[in-house]
């Protein structure tokens, strides 16, 4: 089904949860669809693409980053957001959306609610940004290279990126995805701190995320076999399809006192932190 995106996915998933269709021989193997389906989108990923984009927007994309984390953990605190929920959005505001956010969960051992709200915080958040960033974008009369990395750094998926900048004009477009490549591969570094400090409360040890490796395998084998693009674009679809399915097993595990449960203070730490890279970003670009 071409048109089920991972929102569909998701409130799908959520509907059948309210009429009990659902059932543990799928859902306890979320956490695995989500590991399995980012290695696959890792054949997605043109490390010539990003190493070229990182010579001029990579200085700037490091310090976002590392500033959106920090912001979002520091909020989620003041907030009271449950932990867990406070870094896959702090992760997926800082990174790429749905793909950090599925990333991290696994290393965090997250579970299926606190994935199912950061993923709606990013779906509404990305709704709002593919509408409202071409307007303020004409509004301050922003070159195409500056809306292409503002873009890049303030929006959280990819596909949102590609839609605000592709509607703002060619070179925003290419300005854009580029760097946005450039903070995907943050997922990496992020991952792995994650796990350094999320060690087993039992065991005193520390989960290593494996299929971070894999990821980082999977992008250099891409970059080396250039002439199997057309295979890998479609391990690449068949990852994205795989977020799908993880999302519609999340949706159909969450019961509604869980959601009552989480409040209006995840939706707030999603939208305060969003607002600040957002103006942050737009301000040093541009003024």
């Amino acid at each position: 089904m071409p048109g089920f995106s991972p929102a569909i996915a998701l409130i799908m998933g959520l509907f059948f949860s309210m009429f009990g269709i659902k059932t543990n021989r799928f859902t306890k193997h979320t956490s695995s669809v989500l590991q399995a389906s980012i290695v696959l989108m890792g054949f997605g990923m043109n490390l010539s693409m990003v190493m070229e984009a990182s010579k001029s927007g990579f200085g700037f994309t490091a310090v976002s980053v590392i500033a959106t984390i920090s912001i979002g953990l520091l909020l989620g605190k003041l907030l009271r957001v449950e932990k867990a929920t406070t870094i896959l959005i702090a992760a997926g505001t800082a990174i790429c959306g749905g793909s950090a956010i599925a990333a991290v969960a696994p290393v965090i051992n997250a579970k299926n609610k606190q994935v199912l709200f950061a993923m709606a915080v990013v779906f509404v958040l990305n709704s709002l940004a593919l509408m409202l960033f071409p307007i303020i974008g004409h509004y301050f009369e922003m070159s195409q290279e500056t809306f292409g990395f503002w873009s890049a750094i303030a929006i959280h998926d990819t596909s949102s990126v590609v839609g605000a900048s592709a509607a703002y004009g060619e070179q925003a477009l290419e300005i854009a995805t580029t760097v946005k490549l450039t903070r995907a591969l943050w997922i990496i570094p992020v991952s792995i701190v994650f796990a350094i400090f999320n060690k087993n409360s039992d065991s005193g040890k520390i989960k290593i995320p494996w299929f971070i490796g894999v990821f980082v395998l999977a992008i250099i084998v891409a970059h080396l076999f250039p002439q199997w693009q057309e295979g890998f674009a479609h391990l690449k679809w068949l990852g994205k399809k795989g977020m799908v399915i993880a999302l519609l097993f999340i949706g159909s595990s969450i019961s509604v006192s869980e959601i009552k449960e989480t409040g209006g203070n995840t939706f707030l730490l999603g939208i305060i932190t969003w607002i600040i890279i957002g103006g942050s970003s737009l301000y040093f670009l541009q003024f």
